[in-house]
């Protein structure tokens, strides 16, 4: 057999059987040991589907003297068709330790495997023998070199090898910009797009997506203008599209693409991924309905991608039919994150329990999974739900991602699940976990919440990026803890950093003068908002003034402010009116204003409830079984107080004269010990915060049986000192409770913080943070 002859038979081989006669003939002849030959071997054996992998390294292991292309060709095998970019240059050493001499496709090969590798260290080590070789000068060799320099981030080297090139062609310019693309570096990818002698369409599509990732829109639609007069190709209009996407400007999106179709040019599943996505970001439907039957009619319906963006498409739009359908359609085709935006889709529309059976009947879980889970739990209020589906995630393994952080440190808020919350501090403090503002703030809002301010104060005083939201959660925190020149300074020092307060900052300070009864000051921050800082008052920071008064009994520079308030007063700001009128025992004006309220909102229990107290407070029973009447009438439930304590890592709740409790037994003889020693205390129970015409001992009674004194004897029964007890109730805390609790602080030496709906009370030796102004 003579080469051209082997030439002319690898040609017509067709099957390995014939393969195998070919090999054959070239050992009997001798003609595998020409270099030349066995070459050809190699190259039609590794390109050939028909040949086993092994059966070439075989060939090649037989092989006494391969030349340089027949070693190129069986790394090259290894790197493209194998994907192992290990063994190539593993083969490369053995190629050196033969003696063989590499020619100007060897490093090109190499470089490439230590790209895929993102191996700096290997390739500056094949830099120097391309260096050695002398190859130093192939501008083929040179671009690869720059391409790995790019891939591995080092964009200085990348940009040495490039100056150092005798020669630039289009491709090392184009090289070099996309490293300066992919690292994201405007000003050096501008600086080499404009140094172009050439500028291609492959450069202007990869500063068009810079720029749309850096948020440059103007100048990402100047480069497309400018292509749009030359050579403009299918990827400029989805790199622009994607840009308007990216930056949330979908209307421009969305009119690119029609102008984009109306040109007839051909649309890829990419783009469409796109338009979809900007529908859903601005939850129109209608037009993504119209994209969804484009994609199924030039045939991209089945991308996985796309699929997935139309699941979250019709679930934000509230189309979970829709959803449903693509899903339940979509079979082997989808993805995690199919099943992962399907069960975001359910929760986002408020179908827990669908949620909840699509997601445990996932044959594999990620950290999305669970994290999307846990967060919708949370959404819907679900809060027991969430930690106990974050406690099962540990078991299983899996590191939260900052979701599932917040989600469960919020649940833990709500819970006021102390001992919980802190756990998962530690466990992030621990396993070393990225705390970022957000994650900050979250947990500043859980200590504040469970009256932890010297926790909370750590973990503000250890961030070093404080966004204007941590501001405000630890002014808020410290006035709600009743620490208001505290908080007032936090204010000022928010000032001295240059961080522009806003809106929910300016309730935050007046809630903080509100709490304390700071009048004047109070005046002076309204007027600073408004004149200083240039924010408009919204109608809960007229609220907040008129509550502020009220609290101080100016009643009637309270209604002054309601009446001259540039909107409509909402229920609210006549609730904390008629509240403060119980409180001075201005009956007239109280009553005048529950009667008003009942008629703006007849639904509202607590306004029912406080006009009814002002009426008992009178003994105008006649007036109590009106309004009871009135609250029958329109079905009106009051709400009934309920109280949560954390023992041992477990959330306790009570209601109002609740005896379900296991260890109610215990929590009665503890009451009758505390009222023991109240009574020696010279406590006088205050039994016009009854509103029944019922006698005195039925009264007293009921007054302790109220749910946050139900949760301190739990307290004081489980909760060893001087570990405070920690109670978050669902209303405000009453006189006679707010007494009782005090004289327990003192009687059995214990420091207990009571969470009401407004603010915490924090007693100790007798005395509340309150000052008794709540």
């Amino acid at each position: 057999m003579k080469v051209w002859t082997l030439d002319t038979a690898l040609q017509r081989c067709q099957w390995p059987r014939h393969f195998r006669e070919i090999l054959s003939q070239t050992i009997l002849t001798g003609l595998i040991s020409d270099p030349y030959a066995a070459s050809r071997l190699i190259n039609f054996s590794t390109r050939s589907a028909r040949v086993p992998f092994d059966y070439s390294l075989r060939i090649f292991n037989h092989l006494h003297n391969p030349n340089a292309f027949t070693w190129n060709t069986i790394m090259r095998a290894h790197f493209e068709l194998q994907n192992n970019p290990h063994q190539a240059l593993t083969l490369y050493k053995l190629f050196l330790a033969k003696h063989a001499k590499p020619d100007n496709y060897t490093y090109p090969i190499l470089l490439q495997c230590c790209a895929a590798r993102v191996s700096e260290f290997e390739g500056k080590e094949l830099h120097a023998h391309v260096v050695r070789f002398g190859f130093h000068q192939d501008v083929y060799v040179r671009n690869t070199l720059i391409n790995l320099y790019a891939i591995c981030g080092s964009m200085s080297s990348a940009r040495q090898v490039f100056e150092e090139s005798p020669v630039w062609d289009l491709v090392s310019w184009n090289t070099v910009l996309a490293g300066y693309v992919q690292a994201g570096n405007v000003e050096e990818a501008e600086r080499v797009y404009r140094g172009m002698p050439e500028r291609n369409t492959i450069a202007s599509n990869s500063m068009i997506v810079l720029f749309g990732r850096k948020g440059c829109v103007e100048k990402a639609r100047w480069i497309f203008d400018e292509v749009r007069g030359r050579d403009m190709d299918m990827v400029s209009w989805s790199a622009m599209v994607s840009c308007y996407e990216q930056n949330e400007m979908c209307e421009e999106a969305l009119v690119l693409f029609v102008e984009m179709k109306a040109s007839g040019v051909t649309v890829d599943e990419i783009v469409v991924v796109s338009v979809v996505s900007a529908c859903s970001r601005i939850l129109n439907a209608e037009m993504g309905r119209l994209v969804h039957g484009l994609a199924a009619k030039v045939g991209v319906e089945d991308y996985v991608n796309l699929k997935n963006a139309l699941i979250h498409l019709y679930s934000s739009c509230g189309e979970i039919v829709d959803a449903q359908r693509i899903f339940d359609d979509g079979g082997v085709l989808l993805d995690q994150i199919s099943w992962n935006s399907m069960i975001s889709g359910y929760l986002r529309c408020g179908s827990i329990e669908d949620a909840e059976k699509l997601f445990y009947s996932m044959l594999e879980k990620d950290v999305v999974s669970w994290s999307a889970m846990i967060s919708g739990y949370a959404q819907h209020e679900c809060f027991s739900e969430a930690l106990a589906l974050f406690q099962e995630m540990q078991l299983h393994g899996v590191k939260p991602d900052e979701t599932a952080l917040v989600s469960a440190i919020s649940a833990c808020t709500h819970l006021a699940a102390l001992d919980i919350g802190k756990w998962i501090h530690a466990y992030i403090n621990k396993n070393k976990l990225q705390v970022n503002a957000i994650l900050s703030t979250t947990l500043i809002d859980m200590y504040v919440k469970c009256g932890c301010v010297e926790n909370a104060l750590e973990v503000f005083h250890a961030m070093e990026e404080k966004r204007v939201s941590t501001w405000n959660a630890i002014i808020l925190g410290l006035a709600m803890n009743g620490l208001v020149e505290q908080s007032l300074r936090m204010f000022a020092d928010m000032k001295k950093t240059k961080t522009l307060p806003n809106e929910i900052t300016f309730m935050g300070v007046l809630g903080a003068c509100r709490h304390m009864g700071l009048v004047n000051e109070g005046r002076h921050y309204f007027s600073s908002m408004i004149h200083e800082h240039k924010i408009k008052p919204n109608i809960k920071h007229y609220g907040c003034m008129v509550d502020l008064f009220g609290r101080a009994g100016l009643l009637k520079e309270a209604e002054e402010l309601i009446e001259s308030m540039p909107m409509a007063p909402d229920v609210a700001t006549w609730g904390a009116l008629l509240g403060a009128c119980r409180k001075h025992h201005d009956n007239e004006m109280g009553e005048r204003v529950g009667r008003k309220l009942i008629q703006l909102q007849p639904n509202h229990d607590g306004f029912h409830v406080l006009l009814s107290n002002i009426y008992a407070s009178k003994g105008h029973w006649g007036n109590v079984l009106e309004i009871r009447g009135i609250m029958a009438q329109h079905g009106v439930v009051k709400t009934p107080g309920c109280s949560m304590i954390e023992a041992n890592g477990i959330v306790h709740e009570f209601l109002a004269g609740d005896k379900t409790h296991p260890q109610i037994s215990d929590i009665e003889h503890m009451l009758d010990e505390v009222s023991a020693k109240l009574k020696i205390e010279g406590y006088v129970p205050t039994t016009s915060e009854i509103s029944l015409d019922i006698d005195d001992e039925e009264k007293e009674t009921a007054l302790f049986r109220h749910s946050e004194k139900l949760a301190v004897a739990f307290g004081l029964i489980t909760i060893a000192p001087p570990t405070p007890i920690r109670v978050m109730k669902n209303l405000r805390i009453c006189n006679d409770c707010h007494t009782v609790v005090k004289l327990i602080s003192k009687a059995f030496d214990r420091e207990i913080v009571v969470r009401d709906r407004h603010r915490f009370h924090h007693f100790s030796h007798g005395s509340c943070s309150c000052m008794d102004f709540w």
